[in-house]
């Protein structure tokens, strides 16, 4: 099988350049698209987006998959002077590669 493509991970309208990625908003899974999206709701709405492709069924069966994303644990923490109550979700990213050195290095995947 084949890797997967930009647009198996990022959505239909993905595209790159030597020096830019682009990735259209409306392919977002669960993003209320706007002028001002924050950082967070970006890295989120990517991580969920690539979840759909990179599951750990499509890695088990695909040998030339790198990566698969999984839903961890929810739970709750107090956070803040007020110890307000917070949920926390979990998204666990896994990467794979021939051991060959112990540093993350994205050219690997």
């Amino acid at each position: 099988m084949a890797e997967p493509t930009l647009q198996e991970i990022f959505g239909s309208n993905a595209s790159q350049t030597s020096t830019t990625i682009t990735i259209t908003k409306a392919d977002l899974t669960g993003l209320t698209a706007s002028s001002s999206n924050s950082g967070e709701s970006l890295l989120v709405a990517i991580l969920l987006q690539a979840k759909v492709n990179l599951t750990q069924t499509n890695f088990d069966s695909n040998i030339d998959q790198s990566i698969y994303i999984a839903t961890g644990f929810s739970s709750f923490t107090n956070r803040g002077t007020d110890q307000t109550q917070y949920r926390t979700d979990q998204l666990t990213v896994t990467l794979a590669k021939i051991d060959n050195q112990a540093t993350f290095d994205p050219d690997d995947y």
